[in-house]
């Protein structure tokens, strides 16, 4: 299944892997090392495509997305050797879609980037932020003890963290800081974003302008 899967994510047939996910659970799990494929397109499509998938799932099974979910959180842990790197991204995906059904995942989700120890993080923390990004208004109401855990990382030397928690900030409307943070504004910084199911790259300053209001993402 996963080399049928792969082919699918290639040509980004959505509905194709949505099918099959009406047919087979384990699609599910299929597609968790698709997240980190040495093609990072491959991969950001395999986190769109899980929370696609656990859609159809959900509506025959919805035990058995609660227990992916489960597993994605237990996948970052040292106990399972950290190994998923990109499970906070498709543990926001799916409740991002599914908020209403797995809503006790939603502070989990958010709380990720102020309770994972700090020597995972590097591997965690630019996934962590996308993932409150990806939860956007859902996020809002858990977020107070969190916005200054993102606005530190607005310093943090990886143009792929900085430039993610500009976007996260703007997402759940704590947008404000970053007029504080002027020299972002002029942030050559370069990052990858996944947008419209193609990987494009934009700078951090771009994402600051369009922030704040001034247009413009890459």
């Amino acid at each position: 299944m996963k080399h049928e899967l792969r082919a699918l994510l290639a040509n980004r047939d959505l509905a194709a892997i949505a099918e099959l996910a009406g047919q087979a659970t384990r699609v599910l799990g299929a597609l968790v090392p698709l997240t980190f494929d040495r093609d990072p397109l491959i991969g950001w499509r395999a986190v769109e495509a899980m929370g696609i998938a656990a859609e159809r799932i959900a509506e025959r099974d919805p035990g058995a997305v609660r227990e992916h979910l489960r597993r994605l959180n237990w996948l970052m842990t040292e106990e399972s050797g950290g190994i998923c790197w990109r499970a906070p991204e498709a543990m926001a995906e799916i409740v991002a879609r599914l908020s209403n059904a797995y809503a006790e995942f939603v502070p989990i989700v958010v709380h990720l980037l102020v309770e994972t120890a700090a020597e995972d993080l590097r591997h965690f923390r630019a996934g962590m932020l996308w993932a409150i990004g990806r939860l956007g208004p859902v996020a809002a109401p858990y977020v107070a003890d969190v916005v200054p855990a993102m606005v530190e990382c607005l310093r943090h030397p990886d143009p792929a963290v900085r430039g993610t928690a500009v976007w996260a900030l703007s997402r759940i409307g704590h947008a404000n800081p970053l007029a504080a943070y002027t020299e972002l504004a002029d942030d050559a910084g370069s990052l990858e974003v996944y947008e419209g199911g193609e990987l494009g790259r934009t700078t951090v300053g771009a994402l600051v302008r369009r922030a704040l209001g001034g247009g413009g993402s890459r």
